[in-house]
């Protein structure tokens, strides 16, 4: 993705899946079927105009469109859309390594902001990785770029994996 180049949201329906088919399908495969329109994206992805481009094992891609309604009182978009940004990028890396029958909740998130991100920035783009995969736990890295591969913000995550279902 260079400074001129901006990929479009993709038209997709919004909602929540049915619990016991995507806890039939791995976590990649839920991922997969945002992707292709077979589930909705959660309804934060229309409210936070940030959404997944690509998916891998074990890591995924998000973009996301600075809006002058993200606004913070200083004129630049304010913390929160980013750590949105990197929080959901973050997770559904994790969520491309587990099982079916597996969900995950986070234990912690830490976001470095290393540049503003302005309503002028244009598209921004998170990649996000999994570190590490155990057996109760999970590990991620992300990175918040712009246009022309400027870094903007860092984040890392620690998940908790576990059965679907429990409390």
């Amino acid at each position: 993705m260079n400074a001129h180049e901006t990929i479009p949201m993709p038209e997709l329906n919004f909602g929540l899946a049915n619990p016991a088919e995507a806890m039939a399908m791995t976590g990649r495969e839920q991922m997969q079927a945002i992707v292709e329109g077979r589930f909705p994206a959660p309804p934060i992805v229309d409210t936070m105009l940030q959404w997944i481009h690509e998916i891998g094992d074990g890591w995924i891609t998000f973009l996301g469109d600075p809006h002058p309604r993200y606004l913070n009182p200083m004129g630049l978009v304010h913390g929160g859309w980013t750590m949105t940004l990197l929080d959901s990028a973050l997770g559904c890396a994790v969520q491309t390594m587990l099982a079916a029958g597996e969900t995950f909740v986070s234990l912690g998130t830490e976001v470095k902001f290393i540049r503003p991100v302005r309503a002028d920035s244009g598209q921004v783009r998170c990649t996000a990785q999994v570190d590490s995969r155990g057996g109760r736990t999970a590990t991620a890295t992300g990175r918040v770029t712009d246009g022309a591969g400027t870094l903007l913000a860092t984040g890392t995550t620690t998940c908790f994996i576990r059965p679907a279902g429990a409390k």
